[in-house]
């Protein structure tokens, strides 16, 4: 009969104790999304690098 009553009472603190510490686990705000890094001027560069090797590529085969 100890038994039933300690279990019982051991449930009973742990209903009420994951009552107040669960709501408390996800109290915390997840973190902001990080900034941009890149605005697109590596890839305009790029595509100007591209398009003044094919200017070169084109200077160099019609001359």
């Amino acid at each position: 009969m100890e038994v039933l009553r300690v279990s019982f009472v051991m449930a009973v603190f742990a209903l009420f104790s994951a009552l107040l510490l669960l709501p408390a686990i996800n109290a915390q705000a997840p973190a902001p999304a990080p900034a941009p890094s890149n605005n697109g001027a590596a890839l305009d560069q790029g595509i100007a690098y591209v398009l003044m090797l094919l200017a070169l590529a084109v200077t160099y085969i019609i001359h």
